[in-house]
């Protein structure tokens, strides 16, 4: 009897670690593009950082997906899609009247090493009263030396949204 409640706790244990892993992949995921002024000129006030989310949905064997919004109507106006093609998308909206002026570039903010290693395949541009936020899988690739697919790329409520997916 002693084996068996045992048995029963351990399976327990693993199903409520299992629930707990597959949730877990779930949680939205924020990620932090910092922004860099242009040197060469005077860049006007800029953010620091921008935050988009991004989220896996569950696994399926051979793939994964994920879901993305940047909700950045503190930012901007609403956004539009300015150019497509089979690696990337790029969305420009007018930038609120706080940061007019700001020319910056952003991405993920790396340590030196990480840099060389790390690929930002979202960014942002700040440039003449707009700004674009780009994503862009050039130069990614996944388990299988693939590159990535975007699956979906639209404006919900002026904000960017997207879907992009991968083997593993």
């Amino acid at each position: 009897m002693a084996f068996t409640i045992k048995t029963l706790f351990i399976g327990f244990a693993i199903a409520q670690f299992s629930m707990f892993a597959t949730a877990n992949d779930l949680l939205a995921k924020d990620l932090t593009l910092k922004v860099f002024p242009v040197n060469d000129i005077r860049a006007g006030l800029c953010p620091s950082e921008v935050t988009v989310t991004e989220t896996g949905r569950p696994y399926t064997e051979g793939s994964y997906t994920v879901d993305g919004i940047a909700k950045l109507d503190w930012l901007a106006g609403k956004f539009t899609i300015a150019t497509t093609d089979r690696f990337s998308v790029t969305w420009q909206a007018k930038l609120q009247r706080k940061y007019q002026n700001c020319v910056a570039a952003a991405g993920f903010g790396y340590d030196a090493q990480e840099r060389t290693e790390r690929h930002s395949y979202l960014r942002m541009q700040f440039d003449k009263g707009k700004v674009y936020l780009i994503l862009d899988m050039t130069g990614r690739y996944d388990a299988n030396s693939l590159t990535p697919v975007i699956i979906k790329k639209e404006v919900k409520d002026g904000n960017p949204i997207w879907t992009w997916a991968g083997t593993d």
